[in-house]
């Protein structure tokens, strides 16, 4: 009797010890505290646009590895690149900061003078000081010079390429160049980098066409070789940005050509990523975020994106050019199976991840916030309520104010009642003009009907958002040149 007496108690005891150990973490990951910093790995698209999953409307081809990354995490659907084009989306997701903070604009084309400033602080520089082990695999594009290649940002190791897959001496009939007339017949032949030099040349299609797998192969044998330490990866793909290239693989596999194909792969190499964490133990301390670096470039129809029905695409400040799809999974944290309908940017993840590496932020001002209530799933959480759209070198072209969108006058080069072109080649685009317009993104995502004129006290406290803007930041536009701006890295 005794004995039943004291097993009793024992199991009350050890029952009470995890209820108390389970509310305490319970407790703590609801209040944000990371008691075990986690791996992080950031899957970065190019040129993927908000139709473009399946899980955001995406027909023709199945992607079932992001999709269940999405099942097992959270689906942002006001989600932002920091501008609408290559360079400058790149130089925000790793600093933080709106592009034209940072001097970097555009897409830089190979024999720049310009680059990343060693003197900014980027996501690999921080989480290096917590003991991360870092690595970027795929498309750089802040400069080719040795000074602003990845391993002088943060990282321990690189493999990829410098810039864009279409800067080459190659057509878009996939031949070499023989019209000297024509900007690709200055351009060098494209290298594949490994740390910090090249190891070869991609030549052909036929090089491009392994690239995504290669890519992949590296990734897998950085998450083997420190799955025992906490580690950055940032895996840029070069696609489905044009030329496409895919493997003989997924060649010919969907029922959207050569677009659906490259997809396919790409949500092969998610798959191969997730399971390489699964079979090491880790992937449930370990944040993935999957996400684009702009729009779809709309005008190479068949081998283009989809803007899921948002106005415009690439290289545009309308929607369809910024807003891109991003899914975050972490089970240690982030609820399954969510959507998030909150704003919110890459330039945020910088300071999120500090907040959950326990790191310290840079010294210089950046323009990202912390989100890591959102990742939580708070619903009372609204960490950024205002989002700036920039173009150009530095025009303000835009503001963002929780479901209004002011667009503020300018010109840009327009999709719209144009034919695309198709099987690689682009078709026109023409110049177009837009006045001060105001949209209700809740009601009108499409950014279709102007009701500036119904709500005036809207239009004038967005205009407060663009008074402090200019004043910071400068607009070209209005020929102002804002007080805290930097400059971009310049070849020694």
């Amino acid at each position: 009797m005794k004995r039943n007496i004291s097993l009793r108690i024992s199991i009350k005891l050890l029952l009470s010890v995890f209820i108390f150990f389970f509310y305490v973490n319970f407790d703590a990951l609801a209040q944000g505290e990371i008691t075990k910093e986690p791996n992080i790995v950031l899957i970065f698209m190019d040129d993927m646009g908000y139709g473009d999953l399946t899980s955001y409307g995406g027909i023709g081809y199945e992607t079932p590895n992001i999709n269940k990354l999405a099942a097992e995490g959270m689906r942002f659907t006001n989600f932002y690149a920091a501008q609408a084009i290559c360079s400058a989306s790149r130089a925000a997701i790793l600093t933080g900061c709106y592009p034209n903070r940072i001097g970097v604009t555009g897409a830089l084309f190979p024999n720049s003078k310009i680059g990343l400033n060693n003197d900014e602080e980027t996501i690999p520089e921080i989480l290096r000081k917590k003991g991360y082990a870092t690595s970027m695999v795929g498309k750089w594009h802040l400069g080719e010079s040795e000074q602003f290649l990845p391993l002088q940002h943060g990282f321990d190791e690189y493999f990829g390429l410098p810039y864009s897959n279409d800067m080459w001496p190659v057509d878009y009939d996939n031949k070499l160049v023989t019209d000297s007339s024509s900007w690709r017949s200055r351009m060098p032949p494209l290298p594949l980098i490994e740390g910090n030099k090249t190891i070869e040349y991609i030549r052909n299609i036929s090089d491009q066409n392994r690239l995504t797998k290669r890519y992949t192969e590296k990734v897998i044998n950085f998450i083997e070789r420190h799955k025992k330490k906490p580690f950055f990866l940032y895996f840029a793909h070069s696609m489905p940005h044009v030329p496409l290239a895919v493997s003989e693989q997924f060649r010919g596999k969907s029922l959207q050509g050569s677009y659906g194909d490259v997809m396919m792969e790409i949500d092969w190499s998610v798959g191969q990523v997730m399971n390489t964490l699964k079979e090491n133990n880790i992937d449930k301390n370990t944040l993935v975020i999957f996400t684009s670096d702009n729009g779809p470039w709309l005008n190479f129809g068949n081998h283009a994106g989809s803007s899921g029905g948002l106005r415009e695409g690439k290289q545009t400040s309308f929607e369809g050019g910024q807003r891109v799809p991003a899914i975050v999974r972490w089970p240690n944290l982030v609820p399954a199976g969510t959507i998030n309908n909150k704003l919110a940017s890459t330039i945020d993840l910088l300071p999120t991840f500090s907040v959950i590496a326990n790191a310290n932020l840079p010294v210089k001002k950046i323009d990202g916030v912390n989100i890591l209530s959102l990742f939580r799933g708070d619903e009372d959480a609204n960490p950024r309520n205002h989002l700036y759209y920039y173009y150009n070198k530095n025009s303000l072209e835009g503001v963002r104010m929780d479901s209004w969108k002011l667009i503020l006058p300018h010109s840009y080069q327009s999709y719209e009642d144009e034919l695309p072109g198709n099987d690689g080649f682009p078709g026109s685009r023409h110049l177009d003009s837009t006045g001060l317009e105001l949209y209700d993104l809740r009601r009108d995502p499409g950014e279709r009907f102007n009701v500036k004129e119904q709500n005036p006290e809207v239009v004038k406290s967005i205009m407060d958002l663009v008074k402090v803007a200019r004043e910071d930041l400068g607009d070209d536009l209005t020929e102002r040149e804002g007080n805290n701006r930097r400059n971009p890295g310049r070849i020694n």
